[in-house]
């Protein structure tokens, strides 16, 4: 069963998560080799669970590469077996921080609201 990834967006046209890859290709190569191949692989079912991916809550799921820093894109599914990637982080903890959580719900809800 084959998914498409979609990347999130904006109303201003511009994708805050390609602008995260983009970044992340100049900082860190590698994480960012390892990041595009997690995300080409959520297009095949079989990835949608630990540890490439995990549901957080809210209907989203986090893809995870752990490295120097951990590496997280926050995506949600969609009818017609679509991935929408919404935020990208980086950050040594664990834990998603509650400012990110919420961004990536406020662009789920813009996504939803204008598809």
């Amino acid at each position: 069963m084959e998914f498409t990834v979609e990347l999130y967006v904006g109303v201003g046209g511009r994708s805050p998560v390609e602008a995260f890859l983009d970044e992340l290709k100049e900082t860190d190569p590698d994480d960012f080799a390892a990041v595009l191949s997690g995300l080409a692989k959520l297009r095949n079912r079989q990835y949608h669970q630990p540890p490439l991916s995990k549901p957080i809550g809210d209907g989203l799921f986090e893809l995870r590469h752990v490295g120097k820093l951990n590496t997280r894109v926050l995506y949600f599914f969609m009818r017609g077996r679509r991935v929408v990637a919404v935020h990208g982080i980086r950050n040594k903890a664990w834990k998603i921080p509650a400012k990110d959580r919420r961004v990536a719900i406020e662009r789920m809800g813009d996504w939803l609201k204008r598809h």
